[in-house]
């Protein structure tokens, strides 16, 4: 089959894109999910968009091919371009341009028995005029009523159609900010492409740029959400190689300011729970019936939120939240250590005990989560405490571990 750099469906190289960019460490030998030519199709593919952003390391178990994008030195998330090399026949590209030239202003208003005659008439003018019988005209009308390019509206009991009028777009800035920063952002660049305007005014320390690869399946999650249905996740383990199918009822979207990471919060009936799914691990969604308890399932959620720290609900009984506490010290020079506790304290409460110490507290469902923000503090904690006692030991015995590591004396890291 010959080579192209389009693609039907992202679903085809978003595997890819994945490996490339974020475990850009397998050589052609190890990636064995695919044969090695599909492998060097999806390579091609992905170098024929990226080239630039493409590098090679060669090791002794062969060239592995990884993408290095700088955050700090791209204005516009390269790689959006996946999206916009979609594959279409002759067909429908003639359809496309025909349809829009019969229905050039919202001013021409015709029936579908019209646009056919009309499209009669504007494919007889080409050396291999291609005919569209009547459903695949009507197919192709309804879609691009979902899509808002084209009108419909009753006269009797005649459907007419007419081209949808332009909508104003808005500044290319804010453009430019919500195709960097939003989820399904690649809208915004598709919208960017359409203004005649440069958009080059922002720059990101911090830029996560693989979620626009899972697009699609916010997109979806979002449109089942609006709807209040459940929906079929087909999710992927990817330690084990495993698929999996899990019905659920989508109920938020939940993304990390620390990685970048985007989770589906869903409750899944048979689980009777709420939990998380990475959107990176799901390979498709499909939407199923309305959800009768949606509403409900909603605002037990919220109940929920406050006491979730990151996206974990291990304990989501609500009779076995874990309690979390820890005192820092720091000199009267360093104002920005309880500035930080304020502004990163989430549900979580800061007492202030003088002009030197802060002590922090919280209930969260899962107390494991802070670990990793709690390690940020290890110089300036003088005290901790844990209702969650396995853990409390465990940091108290990496506290001590690091103490010994650095020739550090008379120190217990807190009371445990």
């Amino acid at each position: 089959m010959a080579y192209s750099e389009r693609i039907k469906d992202i679903g085809r190289i978003r595997d890819y894109m994945r490996e490339f960019f974020v475990f850009g460490f397998r050589s052609r030998e190890e990636f064995r999910r695919k044969s090695a030519r599909s492998y060097d199709n999806e390579r091609r593919r992905a170098e024929s968009w990226l080239g630039e952003y493409m590098q090679f390391r060669q090791t002794a178990e062969g060239k592995n091919v990884f993408l290095s994008i700088d955050s700090r030195a791209v204005c516009h998330n390269p790689l959006f371009k996946a999206w916009k090399t979609k594959s279409f026949t002759d067909g429908d590209i003639t359809l496309h341009f025909l349809l829009m030239d019969i229905l050039s202003s919202p001013e021409n208003v015709m029936s579908l028995p019209e646009i056919l005659e009309k499209l009669d008439g504007l494919s007889a003018g080409f050396r291999d005029p291609k005919t569209f019988d009547e459903s695949t005209v009507r197919k192709k009308l309804k879609e691009y009523v979902r899509e808002g390019i084209v009108a419909e509206e009753k006269n009797g009991r005649t459907v007419m159609y007419r081209r949808a009028e332009d909508v104003k777009l808005p500044g290319c800035d804010l453009l430019d900010f919500f195709s960097e920063t939003a989820p399904c952002g690649v809208v915004g660049s598709f919208l960017l492409d359409k203004t005649d305007e440069q958009a080059d005014a922002f720059t990101f320390k911090h830029h996560y740029v693989t979620g626009t690869m899972d697009s699609e399946i916010l997109a979806a999650l979002f449109d089942a959400m609006r709807e209040k249905r459940n929906v079929t996740v087909e999710t992927i383990n990817r330690q084990k190689d495993r698929i999996r199918e899990n019905h659920v009822v989508p109920l938020c979207i939940m993304i990390s300011a620390q990685s970048g990471r985007q989770y589906l919060m869903a409750h899944v009936p048979r689980f009777r729970r709420i939990t998380s799914f990475r959107l990176d691990g799901i390979l498709s969604v499909k939407q199923d019936e309305v959800c009768e308890w949606y509403d409900d399932l909603k605002a037990h959620f919220e109940r929920m939120r406050p006491h979730i720290w990151g996206v974990s609900t291990r304990n989501d009984t609500g009779e076995n939240l874990e309690y979390v506490e820890f005192t820092v010290c720091y000199r009267d020079d360093e104002t920005h250590i309880p500035e930080r506790l304020e502004r990163e304290k989430r549900s979580g409460s800061v007492e202030h005990l003088d002009g030197n110490r802060s002590r922090f507290s919280a209930w969260v469902y899962d107390s494991r989560e802070m670990i990793p923000w709690m390690r940020s503090f290890l110089c300036r904690i003088t005290d901790f405490h844990f209702s969650n006692k396995e853990l409390e030991t465990q940091f108290a015995d990496d506290l001590r571990e690091m103490y010994e590591l650095y020739g550090i004396t008379g120190e217990e890291g807190g009371d445990a």
